[in-house]
């Protein structure tokens, strides 16, 4: 039997290891993209062969536009999710991305980890970006991406209450902080080959811009989509979020 001193000492060991585990829980369900947690979201169906290209944090001046050129030249539609601040100041470019056929989504307005946000704050955040979206492109905003991925249960009832499909990923690297852009596609490419090995289509994230400024250096990842779009072509399907949406 133990003494009382150790089985006071057992106890709040116990104690620290069960708030350790809830903690560690807590962090899965609120950032792994891969987790259903704290709700569904659209990541990839079991479609092995098919690609989504979606790019986080613009619309960029400087290299949004040279995005849209390369798709055009590969005949591919991709999902670009917005910060709302940077669609205000930059509207013939979101109309422009519109115009082209590319899905246009919520990124929120200013890129707040939304797992530790109030309820209202997610509101507005959301509603902002939503109505200043769709009044350039007079369409509903049907996808929202959360920033970071980071998520708790009333981040995605909202955007849902709004219409719209929350979308997490299966393929990304730190392509905000990579200088190379072949680095950045073979890191993609093994994540990309990983997920038809498992059969499943893989949603891959790159960035166009950045959340602490508008119109970071996005080169390498620009030249990084072009090298994907090249590999993968003649093999695989690139495919809008559109075409997924009933996975969600």
């Amino acid at each position: 039997m133990l003494s009382p001193v150790a089985a006071d000492v057992s106890l709040a060991l116990g104690a620290a290891a069960a708030a350790g585990l809830a903690a560690g829980g807590f962090q899965y369900a609120a950032l792994w993209p891969g987790s259903q947690i704290f709700g569904r979201a659209l990541v990839a169906p079991a479609r092995p062969g098919e690609l989504a290209l979606t790019f986080d944090d613009g619309p960029n001046p400087a290299w949004t536009p040279q995005l849209i050129d390369i798709l055009a030249r590969y005949d591919v539609k991709a999902a670009f999710f917005l910060l709302g601040r940077y669609a205000e100041q930059q509207q013939v470019l979101v109309r422009r991305l519109a115009e082209a056929g590319h899905v246009v989504g919520n990124h929120s307005w200013s890129h707040p980890n939304l797992s530790l946000s109030a309820s209202e704050r997610i509101r507005e955040e959301l509603r902002r970006t939503s109505d200043t979206l769709e009044q350039m492109i007079a369409r509903p905003v049907r996808f929202f991406r959360p920033p970071f991925g980071a998520r708790r249960p009333v981040t995605f009832r909202l955007a849902r209450d709004m219409g719209m499909t929350p979308v997490l990923w299966n393929a990304m690297t730190s392509d905000w902080s990579e200088p190379s852009a072949e680095r950045i596609s073979a890191r993609l490419v093994a994540k990309i080959d990983s997920n038809q090995r498992r059969g499943h289509a893989s949603n891959i994230v790159l960035h166009d811009g950045s959340h602490d400024r508008l119109g970071a250096n996005r080169g390498p990842s620009v030249v990084a989509t072009e090298q994907l779009l090249e590999r993968y072509s003649g093999s695989h399907r690139f495919v809008p979020l559109d075409a997924w949406s009933r996975s969600a």
